[in-house]
């Protein structure tokens, strides 16, 4: 899957601070949703984990932490998501991001198209 990812925790008008990756697509197990993402945001939480410490990832690290998207696939464990479920949500600091094609996390962050803020939402989201 193609994402946006960081290696080194570089000033963001470094060139180098952000770099896009092919990663392998992750898989959903236990309560695990896989989500095709189709919008993000900024979050100050990306910008606090990203700002500049001489820290180095040994792997690329994908940040992003809102997003929303549609459920590809859920857990063997996962009770009251379907496939094809429109959702957004806030990600987990300990777990890949959301700037990717793909991405997943636990469900109990998340909210599906019942909730009344999904006017906030792009069309294509809904």
């Amino acid at each position: 899957m193609k994402a946006v990812a960081l290696t080194h925790y570089l000033p963001i008008d470094d060139p180098r601070s952000l770099i896009d990756v092919e990663l392998p697509k992750p898989v959903a197990g236990g309560h695990d949703l896989l989500v095709r993402v189709e919008a993000v945001s900024v979050n100050p939480v990306d910008t606090k984990v990203r700002s500049p410490k001489s820290q180095v990832e040994s792997e690329p690290r994908v940040l992003g932490y809102d997003a929303a998207g549609i459920v590809d696939a859920i857990g063997e464990s996962v009770t009251g998501f379907n496939v094809g479920d429109r959702v957004y949500y806030a990600g987990d600091i300990t777990r890949s991001g959301s700037n990717a094609s793909t991405s997943w996390s636990m469900p109990a962050s998340w909210d599906t198209r019942q909730n009344p803020w999904t006017w906030l939402m792009p069309p294509q989201c809904r």
